[in-house]
């Protein structure tokens, strides 16, 4: 041939073709080996015995019934078998779970995987009546689902940054280099992370204060008059009036940033056993947890809208819509009802 790069060679790792069919026809009539005939096309052992199983058909010769290997059969049928070896879509056979979690995504908000964990967990549907979180979303890309990718927030605005830890210049209290280890593992119940979430920028706009648990990811969201340690301090002990005597064992460590509105935190250390502690500037991933919570709550209050705008009663929707939405991490359970678990255990003491 003229194109030194082009040759009639089998590749390796590749189905055989029609000419290589017709060599073992020959080679079978001649009454050579699979073996021999495997080391002629330089394929393995298995792919010449499977071939020949594969195209063995039954004729008539001499009045007689012949087991016998055919080129045209083996290629009929490997063409048959490549037709039905891509997995059909089973949009139109789980049409109902589908409908399920289209309305979960539109309705509350819900994330694909949250919707598939929710009904399997709960048995909603049968697994075979589903399917699962990575097909859901190539749904979505494929214009399967009424859902488009503008109906996952998430989605749309994960990003990856490199992070930094610099010295921490301001001193609030404790650094987050001193708290136990063991809390990493959230093992433990107890541990709690507080931010604040900003609607406009200005002095005379209301903020929300979050405290999330690690452990349950349970969230309290607050809306307090001003970003100030004032008013920081005046929630928190309203919080702790409402757990009373318990608010230590409830509240066993909480770890803030160095916002200003945080300068008085430490002073909760004087109402009883809770420890606080602060992250490194600049490390907000210190306190994901917390983290990612308020970019729950931005799906319903975005950036630059003002707080007062925002009733009591809208709040508490969006509190309670976090704390009831099933999280993968939590095997599909929901942060309130592992939160009420951990305060069952903790009042019957």
């Amino acid at each position: 041939m003229e194109h030194q790069n082009h040759n009639t060679d089998s590749r390796k790792n590749k189905h055989l073709n029609f000419k290589e069919r017709c060599l073992i026809e020959l080679r079978l009539k001649d009454g050579n080996s699979p073996y021999k005939i495997a080391k002629e096309l330089g394929r393995p052992i298995n792919t010449v015995l499977n071939e020949i199983r594969r195209g063995t058909t039954t004729q008539i010769k001499q009045d007689r019934y012949v087991e016998m290997y055919l080129a045209d059969t083996g290629e009929a049928n490997y063409k048959r078998n490549r037709l039905n070896s891509c997995r059909s879509i089973k949009r139109l056979e789980c049409s109902e779970f589908i409908s399920y979690t289209v309305n979960q995504i539109k309705e509350n908000s819900w994330s694909p995987d949250a919707c598939f964990g929710e009904a399997l967990k709960s048995g909603r549907f049968s697994r075979s009546e589903m399917v699962c979180t990575k097909t859901l979303y190539n749904y979505i890309d494929l214009g399967l689902l009424n859902v488009k990718n503008y109906d996952l927030p998430l989605k749309l605005r994960r990003n990856t940054k490199h992070s930094i830890v610099k010295k921490n210049k301001k001193y609030f209290g404790k650094s987050i280099a001193e708290r136990p280890s063991d809390i990493e593992s959230r093992a433990e119940f107890g541990h709690w992370e507080i931010d604040t979430v900003i609607g406009e920028k200005t002095d005379n706009d209301p903020v929300l204060m979050t405290l999330v648990e690690r452990k349950t990811r349970n969230a309290i969201v607050r809306k307090i008059p001003s970003k100030t340690a004032k008013a920081v301090m005046d929630e928190i002990k309203n919080i702790c009036s409402y757990f009373s005597e318990k608010f230590s064992t409830v509240f066993k460590t909480i770890t803030g940033d160095n916002g200003s509105e945080f300068a008085d935190l430490s002073t909760i250390e004087s109402l009883g056993n809770t420890k606080v502690y602060f992250t490194h500037p600049y490390s907000s991933f210190e306190k994901g947890t917390n983290e990612r919570h308020n970019g729950l709550i931005r799906r319903f209050i975005p950036k630059g809208k003002r707080m007062s705008n925002y009733s009591l009663d809208d709040i508490a929707f969006i509190e309670e819509w976090m704390n009831t939405l099933p999280r993968k991490i939590l095997d599909y359970k929901t942060p309130e009802s592992l939160f009420e678990n951990e305060l069952d255990i903790i009042y019957s003491a």
